[in-house]
């Protein structure tokens, strides 16, 4: 063979790879998508989930399937997301609890073993106190407890869980001690807040729809969101940064991700689809009638906001002694 001859096979070779990598591009999905959620049917997590799911199915052409993988603290759902195979068939909904579980020695796992595609939503933390609290403004409680440390309790999920991590935050950026307020674990923000209500705790850290019920009631109130902007929910509630000139900030969160390794085509159409889906009148007004924060960034700012969240969440266990 020629080199003329040589050079137009390979020519014709690289292009008919090209043809064949843009076709497959173009025709994915040729088949439904499964969505893998770490989390129980009927939570935050889930309802998110499927809201995206459906309106991707519009978008895309196919069925995506939302399938709940529970069990060991979320370390089953989002092993399965980082354990399918990387075509863009399998993806899921990725929670905070992924820059969580790897301090506590529960899975190797971590934010690198996956393909971020695109955040959806926080729900920051916040600080709420019964509504006869003495303590109108979160400087008072701070001032409060460095005047009597240990002799206040709060709540608002189980021993190193999100919530007490975000007072264990907040403690020490305010240079106190994480033992300066003991927390009293509890299967949840709701039976959190209604020990509050009872009398039983001074305050609760946990998200504004979680403790909503209750405030809206009357019978709670909240001081601060450990958020960079107030609460779209109750926007008069000053942030943790305006009140103390405090920048810890802290929040449940939910996004798209799939396996390492995802095509950059899949990558990009997934992503702007993502896109348009948190853009739209459906996704938002859904997400505003729940009371869920809602917050986008793209594959990388997704992939800098969690290895953030990841050291943070590294700094705070290992003062709880959380960490392995």
């Amino acid at each position: 063979m020629t080199r003329r001859v040589f050079s137009k096979s390979l020519l014709a070779l690289s292009l008919g790879l090209t043809l064949v990598g843009s076709a497959l591009a173009q025709s994915y999905p040729s088949r439904p998508i499964t969505m893998v959620v770490p989390w129980g049917a009927g939570g935050g997590t889930d309802a998110t989930a499927r809201i995206v799911a459906a309106l991707m199915e519009k978008e895309m052409g196919q069925p995506v399937n939302v399938v709940n993988r529970t069990g060991g603290n979320g370390v089953v759902g989002h092993s399965a997301i980082a354990m399918a195979p990387a075509d863009g068939y399998t993806i899921g909904m990725i929670t905070v609890e992924i820059s969580m579980m790897h301090w506590a020695g529960l899975t190797e796992l971590n934010p690198k073993d996956y393909t971020p595609l695109s955040l959806m939503n926080i729900d920051p933390a916040a600080v709420t106190v019964r509504t006869d609290s003495p303590y109108k403004n979160v400087n008072d409680l701070i001032n409060a407890v460095k005047a009597n440390p240990g002799k206040f309790k709060a709540s608002g999920t189980g021993q190193g869980g999100i919530w007490h991590l975000a007072l264990a935050g907040m403690l020490k950026d305010q240079k106190l001690d994480v033992s300066a307020v003991p927390w009293v674990p509890s299967n949840g923000a709701a039976p959190a807040m209604n020990d509050l209500a009872a009398g039983g705790i001074e305050f609760v850290t946990c998200s504004l729809p979680e403790s909503r019920a209750l405030i809206d009631a009357g019978k709670a109130r909240p001081l601060a969101v450990m958020a960079t902007q107030p609460s779209g929910l109750y926007p008069n509630v000053p942030t943790l940064k305006s009140a103390t000139g405090s920048n810890w900030t802290i929040g449940a969160w939910r996004g798209i991700a799939g396996p390492k390794g995802l095509p950059a085509d899949v990558q990009a159409k997934l992503g702007a689809v993502l896109k348009k889906i948190y853009d739209s009148q459906d996704y938002q007004g859904f997400m505003q009638q729940r009371g869920f924060g809602v917050v986008y960034a793209d594959a990388k700012g997704f992939e800098q906001f969690m290895a953030k969240g990841d050291a943070d969440m590294g700094v705070v266990m290992k003062s709880l002694g959380l960490a392995k």
